[in-house]
């Protein structure tokens, strides 16, 4: 039997993981946390600061270490970054011990809620047709998580009980 203790959030930079996130512990009074903010704080530097300074390796290993021993946890909310499902590490453990689901949008919304963010250390670099790639090869990644959710014309409030109504139903039946 498998044993899903956590909601986890994956998809794309502006999919909303820490909107929705923040929401739905609340909602389910679980605790939330943000890898990357959990990131930034340790190291007291942005993650484009981090990346600029000592490369995306260094932080893609820091990402891994910081989600594997997060999602030891029970019974939290986690919202990835952006490129945190690719690791087979994480995606193994997230796919095997947790409820994962990807916040899915078109590509013009993601394009739009994206592009020349300095936050976002990738997008930055990026040109629109850049981003589409990116989101095209991220989202084979991404549709290997438990659940998708289509976010595309969704309220926060109806993303936020389309996710408690899985979680509440699959947890009842595992």
């Amino acid at each position: 039997m498998e044993s899903r203790e956590n909601i986890v959030f994956l998809g794309m930079m502006g999919s909303g993981k820490t909107s929705i996130g923040i929401l739905i512990s609340k909602r389910l009074n679980l605790q939330f946390y943000d890898i990357d903010q959990i990131i930034e704080k340790e190291l007291k530097m942005s993650i484009s600061d981090i990346f600029n300074s000592r490369g995306e390796k260094f932080f893609r290993d820091l990402e891994e270490r910081t989600t594997l021993k997060i999602l030891k946890k029970r019974g939290v909310v986690v919202s990835l970054g952006g490129g945190a499902f690719i690791n087979k590490k994480i995606r193994d453990e997230i796919l095997k011990n947790h409820f994962s689901f990807w916040l899915s949008w078109n590509f013009k919304t993601l394009v739009r809620r994206i592009q020349n963010n300095s936050k976002r250390p990738i997008a930055v670099k990026s040109s629109p047709g850049e981003l589409i790639d990116l989101i095209k090869k991220r989202s084979i990644i991404y549709s290997k998580s438990k659940y998708k959710i289509n976010c595309e014309r969704l309220s926060k409030n109806e993303i936020v009980n389309k996710v408690r109504k899985i979680y509440e139903n699959k947890k009842t039946f595992s």
